[in-house]
């Protein structure tokens, strides 16, 4: 049997996890407000083939904080937001992703890796479908923990800015 891929369109605002032909389950995302891009700093989501390298959060209570990588001990509410107003929230999972296609989003200044660009979940009143996220690929934490659970380290991810999969 083939293994699972994700593919994350970016013109569609849609993460789908496909194996062979049978669609496994799709749900919208948040890429770059900035668009497509992968030069380190610019903001950008980057594209190409990527794999999942690192799965951090498991067991975790759904918006949970994390903060480089690791649990705050918070857990996101709208008051700890009013707090803390400039964060990024990265809940819930944390699916660290690494390039594989060196030049492109692997190593040097495109290294995806190295950008610390992940699927994460955030708050789920922050709009999903529209480009919003600092780089990163944003998801509402419910299907975060379905596609974590369903996805281990080594899954490919193709990150495409075009709408039809083919």
């Amino acid at each position: 049997m083939s293994q699972p891929l994700l593919l994350i369109s970016i013109a569609e605002q849609r993460l789908r996890l496909v194996q062979g032909q049978r669609l496994l389950m799709a749900a919208d995302v948040a890429t770059a407000r900035k668009g497509a891009g992968e030069q380190r700093g610019s903001e950008q989501t980057p594209r190409g083939l990527h794999q999942i390298r690192a799965r951090i959060g498991a067991g975790c209570l759904p918006n949970t904080v994390f903060v480089g990588r690791r649990p705050t001990g918070e857990i996101y509410s709208p008051a700890l937001q009013d707090k803390f107003p400039g964060r990024d929230w990265i809940l819930t999972r944390i699916l660290w992703l690494s390039g594989l296609e060196p030049g492109r989003n692997r190593l040097g200044r495109v290294d995806t890796m190295a950008r610390y660009i992940y699927i994460h979940g955030c708050p789920e009143e922050y709009p999903l479908g529209i480009p919003s996220s600092h780089g990163c690929v944003r998801m509402h934490n419910e299907a975060l923990i379905d596609l974590f659970d369903r996805v281990p380290v080594g899954t490919r991810v193709n990150i495409l800015e075009e709408t039809d999969f083919g």
